[in-house]
C-alpha cells in the first residue's frame, strides 16, 4: 500500500464514529455489530457485557458514542452511564434497551444518556440515533412518545413558543441543528438560542431532557 493509501485510510478511521457496544447478551452485540458495519462512517471499536467493563473500556479505547444495555448483570446501564459521563462528558451514551416504560425512561435520562434506542427498533433507526448523538444531538425514540405523556402534565405545562415546540420535536425526531436550521431557514445559531430557552423554561440540564420533558408535557408529539 502506498503512502497515500495509508493516508487516505488513516483520514477515513479517523472520521468515522467510534462506537462501543455494551450488552450481557453476545447474540444482541453481534447483531448490533452486524447493523452498525453496514454504514462506513461508524466503526465499532469494542463490545463487552457489563457495566463495569464498559467503564474501563470507555476509559481506554475513548469511542465516541456507546450503545448501553439498561438490565445487565452486577452494575447497571443507567450506574454505568453515570459514571462515564461524569468522567467523560465529551462521551455520548444511547441506552439501548427492550423496555419503553416511562420510568425507565425518565431514569435513564437524568443518568446523562443522550439517546434511548428501544432493541426493535428498525437498524436504520439506531444507525441514526448513533450519528446523531455523535454529532452533539439528541435522540429520543419516536415510538416511546405514548409513554411520556402523563396524564397530569397539563398541571404545570410550560409555555413553549410554537417555534420551541417545532425545534424539540424535530430533535426528537432526531435531526442535528444544522438539519433543523435547513429545513426552517434560519441559522444554526437561531437553533441553538431557542434550544437554550426551552431548556430555560423547562428546566432541563440538557437537551435531551428537554426532549422529554416536553414529550412528557404532550408539548411536542
Amino acid at each position: 500500500m502506498s503512502s497515500k493509501e495509508v493516508e487516505r485510510s488513516d483520514d477515513r478511521a479517523s472520521s468515522q464514529v467510534r462506537c462501543l457496544i455494551v450488552d450481557d447478551h453476545a447474540a444482541i452485540r453481534e447483531g448490533v455489530k452486524m447493523i452498525l458495519a453496514r454504514d462506513r462512517e461508524i466503526s465499532v471499536i469494542g463490545e463487552c457485557a457489563s457495566g463495569d467493563a464498559a467503564i474501563e473500556m470507555a476509559e481506554r479505547r475513548r469511542p465516541d458514542v456507546i450503545l448501553m444495555d439498561v438490565r445487565m448483570r452486577g452494575m447497571d446501564g443507567f450506574e454505568a452511564t453515570r459514571k462515564i459521563t461524569g468522567a467523560h462528558p465529551g462521551m455520548a451514551v444511547i441506552l439501548y434497551t427492550a423496555h419503553g416504560e416511562r420510568g425507565l425512561l425518565a431514569e435513564g435520562l437524568d443518568c446523562g444518556a443522550r439517546g434511548y434506542v428501544l432493541k426493535d427498533a428498525p437498524p436504520d433507526d439506531i444507525v441514526r440515533a448513533v450519528k446523531r448523538v455523535a454529532e452533539g444531538g439528541a435522540y429520543v425514540d419516536p415510538t416511546l412518545a405514548s409513554e411520556l405523556v402523563s396524564p397530569k402534565a397539563t398541571e404545570r405545562m410550560p409555555a413553549l413558543s410554537t417555534r420551541e415546540r417545532e425545534i424539540l420535536g424535530l430533535l426528537a425526531n432526531g435531526f442535528s441543528n444544522p438539519d433543523i436550521a435547513a429545513r426552517l431557514f434560519i441559522s444554526p445559531e437561531t437553533v441553538r438560542t431557542h434550544v437554550r430557552n426551552a431548556m430555560a423554561k423547562l428546566e432541563a440540564d440538557t437537551r435531551t431532557q428537554a426532549v422529554a420533558l416536553a414529550l412528557r408535557y404532550a408539548l411536542i408529539d
